[in-house]
């Protein structure tokens, strides 16, 4: 798991697992949450262990679950049956295990049965990677705040060229959100008519002159892509 931060502290690191596979109690989770947008070792946890969790079925025999079994996790995790959940398109969906079926069943009815506080604002976050992954970042949006975070985990920009962060709604021109700084951590406001329908953006990151692109749409080569996730 090579974006591990190797030097946080293991009550995080736990705390970042529970908070991926969903255990935590609405407070608990709202608390991780708000600590998301301002710390980067542990955002970047959440995104490993999204990645290691990515694998549970890499080892084990797998069998299709039947389609009413994956409708009904699906409605009871999100309420539409048609929407489309992070796992799914993670692409787990296309060979998991029956025995994963179970355990995504037992946490999901386990969540069921927590008492609602008031619920937490929703979170999303993407992973945008250049294909050979020498262009990284991992951005987490809070939809309180309709802030978008953003951390640099590899890759910088090119001498004398500029990375400029662009949202893309279905086949709509690209959105500019900025030029991205040389810190590797930043932050951009998400316009609001991106805001309803974030779940379904993609963020792309492109090589631009200095001062970002002069036409409103990106000219230089796009180096990394990313589809927006509900977390």
């Amino acid at each position: 798991m090579s974006d591990r931060i190797d030097d946080i502290p293991p009550d995080d690191s736990i705390l970042a697992a529970e908070y991926v596979l969903r255990l935590l109690d609405p407070v608990e989770e709202a608390a991780v949450a708000a600590r998301l947008a301002s710390d980067p070792a542990l955002a970047a946890e959440v995104a490993a262990w999204t990645t290691r969790f990515a694998g549970l079925d890499a080892e084990v025999d797998t069998i299709a679950p039947r389609a009413s079994v994956k409708a009904e996790l699906e409605k009871r995790l999100f309420g539409l049956p048609d929407r489309k959940s992070f796992w799914q398109r993670a692409g787990l969906w296309q060979g998991i295990s029956l025995a994963s079926v179970a355990v995504a069943a037992f946490f999901a009815f386990q969540t069921l049965q927590v008492p609602q506080a008031t619920a937490p604002a929703p979170l999303f976050v993407s992973d945008i990677a250049a294909e050979d992954q020498s262009l990284r970042l991992l951005a987490v949006y809070n939809s309180a705040s309709g802030e978008v975070r953003l951390t640099r985990t590899t890759g910088s920009a090119a001498s004398g060229r500029v990375l400029q962060l662009w949202a893309i709604a279905g086949e709509a021109a690209p959105v500019s959100l900025g030029v991205l700084p040389e810190d590797t951590t930043t932050a951009v406001v998400l316009p609001e008519a991106l805001r309803e329908g974030v779940a379904d953006l993609v963020l792309a990151v492109s090589d631009e002159p200095p001062g970002g692109s002069p036409t409103g749409a990106p000219t230089g080569a796009v180096l990394a892509v990313g589809q927006v996730s509900a977390l």
